[in-house]
């Protein structure tokens, strides 16, 4: 045979073993939706991780899917339409007590990142009585946020100041500069968008006597997925735990996906809410038993009667395993 039809041969055999190859690859790419809340950067470790490829190295074909609200993001997981949501402890406790049972197998934001901006306008809490404040949806992170603010300045929630439902972070900018509420809780950084009306942070999270506990940012999927589906969990978490990894220790690409995903390119905006993130994103995202029980405790005094144990909603195995092997502190020796 000469040469001339040799090197077609070698062309053709070539393309059939990579065709072979790259359809292995896919094949072994498993398929799954994972719902986040909102595109500022208290959901980072989402996208962080589908960006760096993380998902794809621990064998995950993870399509990203926006749902404003982490209460929406939980109706999507009950209907079926994600595997994997960020829920909060107080809807998934929520949940329960209705007789849904989900569960939490980590964590990876556990306080409440928020600070109280307000109008200009409002010089003490006296000022806001009759007023309005925003949030994304009611029985979402902004919502507890909220009436712990309020709580905090000696007003009572939807009775000295109306509670509405706006939107994400950039809706609840857009309302404040419109002056349809007078404040609303803004993840760090987020008061940098507000424009036209000056705001100004009234209290923080930090300002209160100790740390407020709250399981905020959690991995959540149903019993049942959890059951039959444990170890695509477990590497979704291993993904997500390398997200962080890489958000705290990669600022300059972390704020250009931070950019890329809430729209934003004000540096003010973005340096402020790095900042304050990487502080609270958990290195170990153990699902706080503190901030649950408190959750848990406000979700049956609704339904008297009702029972309900953090071990009902919440699986910390999977997370304790990754501690034992070593595999979150390996991360952070490379």
């Amino acid at each position: 045979m000469t040469t001339r039809k040799i090197l077609p041969l070698i062309a053709t055999l070539m393309g059939i073993v990579a065709l072979t190859f790259f359809a292995q690859d896919s094949q072994a790419q498993q398929r799954l939706k994972l719902a986040y809340a909102s595109v500022d950067t208290t959901n980072a470790v989402w996208y962080v991780a589908k960006e760096r490829g993380f998902y794809q190295k621990h064998g995950l074909d993870v399509e990203l899917i926006f749902i404003p609200s982490s209460t929406t993001n939980i109706a999507a997981l009950i209907a079926g339409d994600v595997q994997i949501a960020n829920g909060v402890a107080s809807n998934v406790a929520s949940m329960a007590v209705g007789g849904v049972t989900l569960m939490m197998p980590a964590c990876f934001l556990s306080t409440l990142a928020y600070d109280f901006v307000v109008s200009e306008a409002v010089k003490s809490p006296a000022d806001l009585r009759g007023k309005n404040i925003g949030i994304s949806r009611v029985g979402s992170a902004s919502d507890v946020a909220a009436q712990v603010f309020l709580r905090a300045l000696g007003l009572e929630p939807n009775k000295d100041v109306a509670i509405l439902q706006v939107g994400g972070a950039t809706e609840r900018a857009a309302a404040f500069n419109s002056g349809r509420i007078s404040g609303f809780p803004s993840s760090p950084g987020t008061a940098y968008l507000a424009k036209g009306v000056r705001p100004r942070v009234m209290l923080t999270m930090n300002d209160l006597p100790a740390r407020f506990e709250f399981p905020n940012l959690c991995v959540t999927v149903t019993q049942s997925y959890l059951q039959s589906q444990r170890d695509t969990v477990r590497r979704a978490i291993m993904a997500i735990i390398e997200g962080v990894h890489y958000f705290k220790t990669n600022k300059a690409e972390s704020k250009k996906m931070m950019a890329k995903y809430s729209r934003q390119t004000s540096d003010d905006y973005l340096e402020s809410s790095y900042i304050g993130h990487t502080k609270l994103f958990e290195r170990v995202p153990l699902v706080g038993r503190e901030g649950l029980e408190t959750q848990i405790k406000a979700a049956t005094a609704r339904k008297p009667g009702a029972a309900l144990k953090p071990e009902d909603i919440a699986d910390n195995s999977i997370v304790q395993e990754l501690v034992k092997n070593g595999y979150i502190d390996r991360l952070y020796k490379n």
